[in-house]
Order: C-alpha cells, then structure tokens, then sequence
C-alpha cells in the first residue's frame, strides 16, 4: 500500500472514530449542568461537571502525547477509549447513587479519553503530505458531523431510560459510544513506536519553539476560538432552560451548535488551501464575534439558535485553521512535543473558560457571557490581520 493510500486509510479510521469519539462532548455539555444543579446543593458548582470535562482534557493532553510516543498511536487510542468507556460508567453510577462527586469523576475521566480524541486530526495530518495535510485535518473533522447527531440524539433517547435516576441512561450510552470506538481504531494503520519515538527526539527545544511569533500567534488563534466556544457553549443549555425552555430544546439547540461546528469541515480544508490558513482562522473569530451580537440582540429560541450556529461555524473556520498554522510550526522531528503543547495550552485555557462561566452565568447573567466576547476577539484578530497584510505584501512584492 503507497503512503497516500495508507494516509487516506487512516484518515477513513479516524473519520469513524471522530464520530464515536467527539459523540461524547455534547452528551456532557448538554446534560452536565443540569445534572450538576440536581446533585450540587452549590448553585455556583452546577457546571463543575462541564468544567472538569475541560480540566481532564488539558491534563490529559501531555500524559496522551508522551503514551502515544512510546507505544504509538494506535495502541494509546485504544488506551483512551478504554478510559472513554469507564468514564461514562463512573458517571452514571454517580447520577443512580445521586452523588455530585462520583459524577463529576467520570466527566473528569472523559476529559482524559477526550484529550486522545482531538488528537485525531494531528494523526491525519502526520500521515498526509502537502495539500493534503489541511484537507486531512479538515476530513477527520468530518466525523464530529455525525457526533453532532448521534451525541444530542442520544440524549433525547436515553435521558429516561432509567426512570429511577434520570438522565443515567444516557451516561450510559456515552460509555457505549467509547466501546464501539474500539474495532475502528484496531483498523488504525500508524508508524511503529519505536521509530516514532527515536523521529520525536531531535529538533529545536521546545522553549524556543514556543517563543517564536508564528507559534505563539497560532496558539492564540486556536485558544480564542476554542476557549470562546467552550466559555458560551457550556453556559448555553443553562441560559436556555432558565429563560424556560426545555431540556429538549436545549439539547436541540446543542446539536444544531455541533453541526455548524463540524459541517463546514467538507470544505475547510479546501478554503484554507485557497484562501490561506490566518484569513480562514480570522473569518472564524469574525463570526464567534458575530454570535455573541445575535445572543445579546434577544432571548428567544431563534435567538438562543442562531447564536450557537453562528458560535460553531467560528470554532470550525477558527480551530482548523489554527491547527494547520500549527503545522507550520513543526519538522517532523518535533511534532509530538509541539502538538502536546499546543494542546495543553489550549484547552487548559478552555478548562479556565469553562470555570469561569458558571460563575460568571449565575453572578451576573447571559448577557455578561456574551459581552465577553469582543475583547477577546479583538486581542488576536488585530495581529492575525496585520500578519495577513504582511503577507499579502511580501506575495505582491
């Protein structure tokens, strides 16, 4: 088999997985606060749950990076979804005992498996050479397509399966997702550990990597877009059922949030391959920015709506587009030590937005969440906009 066809494999398995994998998310971010406020005597505390699913998923980031060095990826994906299915055992035995800190162990644990899941697409791309390294990104993301569906889904199908402990059932079926998961990653076709290892040694330190403009624009990028959308989302569901919306509408309005985040990736790829990576990526900030507009515009279900899809389409043209300024960054050498900072920096900081935004809910309202917003944007889109000018001078010259 000829590496491009070993590469488009791989990026077949890892569509597959994505969609499994990235199922997981909204079954949390949908039901986690408000399970949080059944179980939580704190009503600060009701979005614990949320934020620990964030907290696992950046100190998961280095431990996933340096396991998947050693032993390779496949095998440190299959590491992952064993803890993606414990995870959601934890956590449904935390809503049937009715204890807040059993449950918020389990959204911890699906933190850690969710830290091997957004590695998927580095995957891809390590595997993928020239234009296809951004398409590759692009593609995987595909599969969080079909975890838009089946991950919201599952929450209106399972949340009273158990009518003695509501919503386990659906915790449950996060665990099941995680199972599934591994038959499609054994199909996994990745290089040899050993190889892998001695090929991540070299290069430059990574201090000096981290110091560089180009890297520390692009990390900016990729935690703006990413924490922002963690910051609104995770408060989304709580606005809305306390606006007195349903934990229906809720999760419809998670879901509809999910498809704007990963339905563009059809054609991402192809617009940053034409475009350019940073006008992509500010496109992205300019329409999170925009989100918050139409949230502070009203509070009705349209409103509510199109300000998640609005939210999601930014994180998608914003986090790709970032992750492929990433692989700018990089030799193959050192890869594996950039992408684990990457993505230790980045949702460390979507761990801290998420903390933050329960508080910030339940202290001082929606409208203060989404007021947020503009700053933040405003603080990376003017050096991502002069890099672009910059750049389309040295082009013209």
């Amino acid at each position: 088999m000829t590496d491009e066809a070993t590469a488009k494999r791989n990026i077949l398995v890892l569509t597959g997985a994505q969609a499994l994998g990235a199922a997981s998310p909204p079954i949390i971010i949908s039901l986690g606060g408000i399970v949080g406020q059944t179980l939580s005597s704190v009503p600060a505390l009701a979005t614990l749950p949320v934020s620990l699913y964030n907290l696992g998923l950046a100190m998961g980031t280095i431990p996933a990076a340096m396991i998947m060095r050693r032993m390779g990826r496949r095998t440190g994906y299959l590491i992952g979804a064993g803890i993606g299915v414990f995870s959601g055992l934890v956590a449904t035995l935390g809503i049937v005992g009715a204890t807040f800190l059993i449950f918020c162990l389990g959204t911890l644990m699906a933190g850690f498996y969710g830290a091997y899941v957004q590695s998927y697409r580095f995957a891809a791309a390590d595997a993928a050479a020239g234009p296809l390294k951004a398409k590759a990104i692009s593609w995987v993301m595909v599969g969080g397509l079909a975890a838009a569906v089946i991950g919201p889904q599952l929450v209106i199908w399972t949340r009273d399966a158990l009518p003695a402990a509501p919503f386990a059932g659906s915790f449950l079926s996060q665990a099941a997702l995680a199972l599934l998961a591994l038959p499609v990653l054994m199909l996994l076709r990745a290089p040899r550990p050993a190889a892998d290892s001695s090929a991540q040694a070299g290069g430059r330190p990574l201090g000096e990597i981290m110091r560089t403009p180009r890297f520390m624009l692009a990390v900016a990028a990729g935690v703006v877009s990413y924490g922002l959308m963690s910051f609104v989302m995770t408060a989304s569901p709580m606005a809305m059922v306390g606006c007195g919306f349903t934990v229906g509408e809720a999760a419809l309005g998670i879901q509809w949030h999910v498809l704007a985040m990963f339905a563009p990736s059809f054609f991402t790829g192809n617009l940053i391959a034409r475009y350019g990576k940073e006008k992509i990526t500010a496109l992205g900030l300019i329409l999170i920015a925009t989100s918050g507009v139409v949230a502070l515009a009203g509070l009705e279900l349209g409103n509510f709506y199109i300000s998640l899809i609005l939210l999601g389409l930014g994180w998608n043209f914003g986090f790709i587009g970032a992750t492929a300024m990433i692989t700018d960054c990089h030799t193959p050498e050192e890869r594996g030590k950039v992408q684990g900072a990457n993505d230790f920096l980045v949702f460390g900081t979507v761990a801290v937005a998420s903390f933050s935004s329960g508080s910030l809910l339940t202290s001082t309202g929606w409208e203060a969440v989404n007021w947020m917003i503009f700053p933040i944007v405003g603080a990376v889109l003017l050096p991502l906009t002069w890099q672009i000018l910059r750049k389309g001078r040295r082009t013209a010259a």
